[in-house]
């Protein structure tokens, strides 16, 4: 776990500052793509973002806004997106840094 506290801290902060970013790394959710592919494997674009806490709650949402979803887990939200003839989902999952900042142009 990595926590950098923000270069405008003031020095009294400092300790705080880097509670507060090891309790946001603990706490993060995972976040993760819902890709539809075709049947043949040739073709598949991302149809929705999600974040699952750690406890399996899930929230996602289509990439255009109208469909959002709260599920019991990510692998919920697959059914949803592979009711088309020839189309399935996959859950795809970005990598986790394991770090935070308070300072903006850190997290960049």
């Amino acid at each position: 776990m990595t926590a950098a506290p923000s270069q405008n801290a003031h020095p009294t902060n400092l300790t705080f500052d880097q509670e507060l970013c090891g309790l946001v790394v603990d706490t993060e959710p995972r976040l993760f793509a819902v890709v539809q592919v075709c049947g043949d494997g040739a073709d598949g674009w991302v149809a929705a973002w999600g974040l699952a806490d750690s406890d399996g709650q899930t929230h996602a949402i289509g990439v255009d806004g109208r469909m959002r979803m709260t599920l019991g887990s990510p692998e919920r939200t697959l059914r949803h997106f592979s009711r088309r003839a020839g189309i399935t989902a996959r859950l795809i999952w970005l990598a986790q840094p394991g770090s935070a900042t308070t300072h903006q142009a850190a997290a960049a």
